[in-house]
């Protein structure tokens, strides 16, 4: 029987996990990145990937969205196993996430709402004018004048094409949002509204976030679990109990001078909300 590329895929038991890897192998010649990689990101939560150079971090994300073939292994997300799916459940399951890939990636001769459009035009058949309604509205989500639509990516600022590009990840209500490095290049201040706007959405759309980061300011403030990439492998656990796990590059990443500052500040920004519920 022919099924409608439109139609949401078949509801799955909800056990709670958004996205389930299971023995993940990532090779490229005779270079394996991943070797028996399992995982799994809980629904509604902010999980933070980070690795040394060379650990696949963004590769990780790629093969979950089926932007690259694993190896060996199985992913699953919202219940659908990609592998196993035949197109109309992949499209039904593409439909329910966003991507923001890293340095935006916009179409450079379209404009900011036309970028926005994309993913409307593909998955949908909404009319133009309410395409035209709905971009507006995401501008505005991600923090963006409105006069931003009209704009071209080359005319933005970094932190501006960054906004636009979470703008297109938001285009169909997704349920999952992956973010590849969406800080990378912002000044610190910057960084930090960036950060904010995304606290600000997961809470008020309940949305999972699935962030490749280098940021320790990101994983401290806004992530609720974090994913480290190391051996092959991956650790995922709190902040606080990562810094407890005995592991060179671990030890090395928490608590050197850049994970003090970011332990120091989040201390700091935790005592200012305490001081100011009290007051």
């Amino acid at each position: 029987m022919h099924k409608d590329p439109q139609a949401p895929p078949p509801e799955a038991p909800d056990d709670g996990v958004a996205i389930r890897v299971r023995g993940l192998k990532t090779q490229f010649g005779a270079q394996v990145i991943h070797e028996g990689l399992d995982l799994d990101v809980r629904r509604g939560e902010v999980l933070g990937v980070v690795g040394g150079s060379g650990t696949g971090k963004s590769v990780l994300l790629k093969e979950i969205i089926g932007l690259i073939r694993p190896a060996a292994g199985t992913v699953e997300v919202l219940g659908i196993d990609m592998d196993q799916a035949d197109e109309a459940e992949r499209r039904a399951v593409q439909r329910r996430w966003g991507v923001m890939f890293q340095d935006g990636a916009l179409f450079s001769s379209m404009t900011v709402a036309e970028n926005i459009q994309v993913p409307m035009k593909e998955y949908t058949r909404l009319s133009h004018h309410m395409m035209d309604e709905l971009a507006r509205v995401k501008i505005a989500m991600a923090g963006l004048a409105c006069s931003a639509g009209i704009k071209h990516p080359s005319e933005l600022s970094g932190g501006m094409r960054k906004r636009a590009a979470l703008a297109r990840a938001l285009a169909l209500d997704p349920e999952i949002i992956f973010l590849d490095e969406p800080t990378a290049g912002l000044d610190p201040i910057g960084a930090a509204a960036f950060d904010q706007l995304i606290a600000e959405l997961q809470r008020s759309l309940k949305l999972t976030v699935f962030m490749v980061t280098h940021d320790l300011d990101s994983l401290v403030t806004i992530c609720d679990r974090i994913a480290v990439l190391i051996d092959k492998k991956i650790v995922v656990d709190t902040y606080e109990n990562l810094l407890k796990v005995d592991h060179p590059w671990i030890q090395e990443y928490f608590h050197g001078p850049r994970g003090r500052a970011a332990a120091a500040a989040e201390h700091a920004a935790a005592e200012r909300a305490q001081a100011g519920a009290e007051s």
